[in-house]
């Protein structure tokens, strides 16, 4: 059996390894277009904050590693064609500028994505940057040395990450996005609203519901940020606006969404028979609103990697969905999310409620008892759990997995209520926060009058 994989990515290298390991006769060959594999671009912030003290355990896996497992690791080549119908894909060496084409029983497509880059005017000049990958997160680094005031284009996980990491190292930087709010996609108003106070707080510029127009500079670099609304002095700008999938190759060969995703089935194979796809390149099944969409996680990643090597002769082990469940630390604050925010549950069109409980997490006798805010967006007329957000000065965030499981599972809230959880002082309450959050939307019992 010939297997192509096309880009090591985090679904790649997931794909790459448990096939290597599940059919050890396999001729597995990968095309990878970069220098490098299996970068963790979430810690791009970390690294560039200086928390990662050593940039190569941002990798999980290398070339060498591959090749014992007797994988073909093509580094350096751009896979520019693939004829689905007859299994034959075109390769570049880019380094030699040599063609060739190459044949396959098994198509795996990792290509991950790559980031939005509107045609500002302007946008050319030196020292506007993406973050994305091994190579981004040194010029960052390299860059910002030399740099006083820096601009972040776009208020996503990155975004706010790498604002922060920048002020902690001195920095004077603002944070540019056209949406009113921080972190819209994940956290409703009465969470954004402390975030966004906690970084003002720490001396950074939030320039919220502007929309960047151009950018303009002096000598070739970057100089300023112009917005519909305002301003700002920059000598480095990294745009993190959102990411669109990598998926050109089989536009037209493939079931995909409006925005290129491709369409996989529960065993990660596309429209097409012995074509498998997963990552960032893929969309996936969304289970708060029971449809496919795009939501590129490296934990998505994973997961859909692993199950196209268990999937790859016949189908065995089932994909069962995403909840989006995602966490980001911001300063203090511990802060984790699952499902659908109540704005984007009623912009779903669900009929969407929600309870929103502060509490300490355990017994005030405890020498600390830090405050917990845990929301529960759920669905009135079935009562389905939804979607949960927590934050908190304690690290709490494992509760949101709990709830993941709950979504997944479809849990109403009533159920919620009454898990059995574990009690302890030093860990929570007798009832715990995401029992009292059940309790609060328990249904009305009928009145005694009524009976």
């Amino acid at each position: 059996m010939k297997v192509a994989v096309i880009g090591c990515t985090h679904a790649g290298t997931a794909a790459i390894i448990n096939t290597a390991k599940l059919y050890p006769e396999a001729e597995i060959t990968v095309y990878e277009r970069n220098n490098n594999i299996s970068f963790l671009s979430c810690g791009i912030a970390l690294y560039v904050g200086g928390m990662v003290e050593d940039p190569h355990d941002l990798f999980y896996a290398t070339p060498d590693q591959l090749k014992e497992l007797g994988v073909t690791t093509k580094m350096l080549h751009e896979v520019v064609a693939v004829d689905s119908d007859n299994k034959v894909l075109t390769a570049r060496n880019l380094n030699t500028g040599e063609t060739f084409e190459d044949t396959f029983d098994k198509l795996i497509v990792t290509t991950g994505s790559w980031p939005i880059v509107p045609k500002f005017e302007g946008i050319e000049l030196d020292n506007i940057l993406l973050s994305k990958n091994w190579t981004h997160s040194n010029t960052i680094i390299e860059k910002s040395k030399q740099a006083t005031n820096i601009v972040v284009v776009g208020a996503g996980y990155i975004g706010v990450e790498l604002v922060e990491a920048f002020q902690l190292n001195g920095k004077q930087v603002t944070l540019i996005d056209a949406e009113q709010r921080i972190l819209s996609k994940y956290l409703d108003p009465e969470f954004t609203d402390k975030i966004e106070a906690s970084l003002q707080e720490h001396g950074i510029k939030l320039a919220l519901g502007e929309k960047v127009t151009r950018f303009e500079g002096e000598g070739g670099k970057v100089s300023k940020v112009i917005t519909d609304k305002g301003t700002y002095q920059a000598d480095m700008v990294i745009m993190c606006i959102g990411f669109r999938p990598n998926t050109e190759l089989l536009k037209g060969q493939v079931d995909m969404l409006e925005n290129g995703a491709i369409m996989v089935d529960e065993y990660m194979q596309t429209s097409k028979k012995d074509i498998y796809a997963a990552g960032d390149s893929c969309a996936v099944f969304y289970n708060p609103t029971r449809k496919h969409a795009y939501i590129p996680l490296a934990t998505n990643a994973v997961r859909m990697g692993t199950l196209i090597a268990r999937n790859l002769l016949k189908p065995t082990v089932s994909y069962m969905g995403t909840q989006g469940t995602s966490g980001i630390k911001i300063y203090e604050d511990n802060i984790a999310t699952t499902g659908l925010t109540e704005i984007s549950a009623k912009d779903a069109g669900l009929n969407a409620d929600s309870v929103t409980i502060k509490e300490h997490y355990r017994p005030v006798f405890m020498p600390t008892h830090e405050e917990v805010t845990l929301k529960i967006v759920f669905e009135q007329d079935t009562r389905r759990i939804l979607g949960a957000q927590l934050m908190s000065k304690a690290e709490l965030t494992q509760s949101i997995n709990t709830l993941s499981v709950c979504i997944q599972n479809n849990m109403r809230m009533e159920e919620l209520a009454f898990v059995d959880f574990f009690f302890q002082p030093h860990y929570n309450k007798p009832w715990n926060f995401l029992n009292t959050a059940g309790l609060q939307a328990l249904p009305k019992v009928p009145s005694l009058e009524k009976v």
